[in-house]
């Protein structure tokens, strides 16, 4: 829970921010479904509204930013609550790059929605629907600072690599097998990894949330994606 002050201007500054973190998280978890639909469905459409949208997330993160310098100036807030305020210019800046990394996987999704279906692509919503719910969960942690779905988020992440390798050792073996589709499933390769970065990003999040509440990072490493490329993946010669 977060601490009350005698001063209620004062809990409603911090409120007022925390609540500008929510409503962007939520445009941005809007931003990668629609990303992901367009994907899924095939629908250019979709995936330009989510082109068009990526400067109001822009915005919203200036907002935020410009809120919390105000916060610092004006109420010069120590322990708990300075951590708050700095973990709002965190946070913000973190969902500024998932919202960035959305925007490219739609990029990708209008090309591919001219060439034919390469099957890989399949995997792309699984993943995406997972890391879309870690930032649902981290938003909500943060919001009640609720450290045990915080380093439930935090440990998913590992969750996200394993696909991301799975996925990358299907699109190695079907380019492997049909040297034609090498164009498209670069870009399906690249919005694996966007959304692989997607997770990272979350779980930063998720570190920042942890630190308001102990003041004090993880102790425990997290796995990285390049050990599970190098370990989990047998890239053979193409044809």
């Amino acid at each position: 829970m977060h601490p009350e002050h005698t001063v209620k201007s004062y809990d409603s500054e911090l409120k007022r921010l925390r609540t500008l973190i929510v409503d962007m998280g939520a445009l941005v978890e809007q931003q990668l479904s629609r990303a992901i639909e367009a994907v899924a469905e095939r629908d250019s459409h979709k995936a330009n509204l989510v082109i068009e949208l990526d400067p109001e997330v822009d915005q919203r993160e200036y907002i935020i930013d410009q809120f919390a310098v105000r916060l610092l100036a004006l109420r010069q807030p120590v322990a708990h609550d300075l951590r708050q305020v700095v973990a709002a210019l965190k946070i913000s800046s973190h969902l500024e790059r998932i919202a960035d990394y959305a925007a490219n996987v739609a990029k990708r999704a209008v090309f591919l929605n001219k060439t034919n279906v390469v099957n890989p692509v399949h995997l792309i919503p699984k993943m995406a629907l997972t890391t879309q719910n870690m930032i649902h969960g981290v938003l909500e942690a943060y919001m009640n600072l609720d450290d045990v779905m915080t380093t439930k988020i935090w440990k998913q992440d590992a969750e996200v690599d394993e696909m991301y390798g799975q996925l990358l050792k299907e699109l190695l073996e079907f380019m492997r097998d049909d040297p034609q589709y090498i164009a498209p499933c670069t870009h399906v390769l690249f919005m694996a990894k966007n959304i692989e970065r997607i997770g990272d990003h979350v779980t930063n999040i998720a570190e920042v949330v942890h630190f308001i509440t102990h003041g004090k990072p993880y102790t425990e490493p997290r796995p990285k994606v390049e050990e599970i490329e190098l370990n989990n993946i047998d890239t053979k010669p193409f044809r």
